[in-house]
């Protein structure tokens, strides 16, 4: 049984809009005024990435089989599909798998273009979560069950946008479904749409543009890249004018501000001084907005190259899992009280 289109938006989740074009069917992270801000900046096709989308229903199905077109939507080529049944990874279909990878392998080059795989599913109805890549373009060519099979979309859940750089973004989980970003939602139980581009940097223009999707959570995740490219003044200016955006457009939101992780490169200083500078800085802007929640994440994964796939900036999937924890206790103990 080949999913229909409106099947298959039914049981989309972590996507703005969805279209139907000639080679399949493309999820949207970013609204078409999101995408035209990205359009003439170095950031377009990473906007275009399909980092936090995925399919997520109940089925009685003993069989799932994907068939989907990947393209450039980062500076990495790897990338997995990951299925989860009942929140457990079971199988992936990805291009990387028969390859002996290296500890550093953020500049592995593998295989994109048409890629398809039929996984096999234990009898009964269980809930099937299928994450898409983080690192690709994945436009959906086909998706099919068994004939007669049942699909059931999971119901709606509250919502979360989740705006920051490379590490939001995904870089560099081999498995999406490894991303903190990911783990943060499902932990939860919110549905998590993917605002991140690997390299970006406070912009209050993207906050600006508001979005369909009113959240009932915003996570916002800059500031390591404004320390690289920034003056003083200049990251204040955009920090604070980013967080002004949000509340505005979203008055109702909880919004938490990410404070940078540890990374192994922070010195010597760069263009905004001293790496540690930017920690009070965003503290006293988020103070001066008011209603935002500060979470210090520098020490949320320990300071060991062996947890980051560059072995200085971007956690691997061994790295995310402590970031996952910390932030997932922060988080939830703001939201309780």
């Amino acid at each position: 049984m080949k999913l229909t289109f409106d099947q298959i938006r039914s049981v989309a989740r972590g996507t703005v809009y969805i279209t139907e074009e000639e080679t399949g069917i493309r999820f949207h992270r970013f609204t078409p005024a999101q995408e035209d801000y990205y359009r003439p900046t170095g950031h377009a096709v990473k906007s275009l990435s399909t980092a936090g989308v995925r399919l997520s229903f109940f089925t009685d199905s003993t069989t799932l089989t994907l068939k989907v077109h990947t393209a450039p939507g980062s500076s990495r080529t790897y990338f997995a599909h990951d299925l989860l049944v009942d929140g457990i990874l079971e199988d992936s279909l990805d291009n990387f798998s028969e390859t002996v990878l290296p500890q550093v392998y953020t500049g592995v080059k593998c295989p994109m273009g048409e890629a398809e795989k039929t996984f096999l599913l234990a009898p009964g109805k269980k809930r099937i979560d299928l994450c898409f890549p983080w690192s690709v373009q994945s436009v959906l060519k086909e998706i099919s069950l068994d004939d007669g099979a049942v699909l059931e979309p999971v119901p709606p859940a509250k919502k979360m946008l989740q705006f920051g750089d490379s590490i939001t973004h995904g870089y560099d989980a081999l498995h999406p479904s490894a991303a903190y970003s990911v783990r943060l939602a499902d932990a939860l139980g919110m549905e998590g749409i993917n605002k991140a581009i690997g390299g970006e940097m406070f912009c209050p223009e993207l906050a600006a543009l508001p979005d369909e999707t009113r959240p009932d959570v915003i996570t916002v995740a800059y500031g390591t890249n404004d320390w690289s490219n920034r003056t003083p003044d200049v990251y204040a200016e955009n920090c604070r004018g980013f967080f002004e955006a949000l509340r505005k457009n979203y008055p109702e939101a909880r919004i938490f501000a990410l404070l940078p992780i540890w990374r192994g490169d922070q010195k010597p200083e760069r263009k905004f001084g001293d790496f540690a500078g930017i920690y009070p800085l965003i503290r006293e802007i988020c103070e001066t907005v008011g209603g935002i929640d500060v979470i210090d994440c520098y020490d949320f994964v320990p300071k060991d190259a062996a947890y980051f796939a560059d072995r200085v900036l971007h956690p691997n999937d061994a790295g995310f899992v402590p970031y996952f924890e910390n932030l997932y206790r922060e988080v939830r103990s703001c939201l309780i009280l």
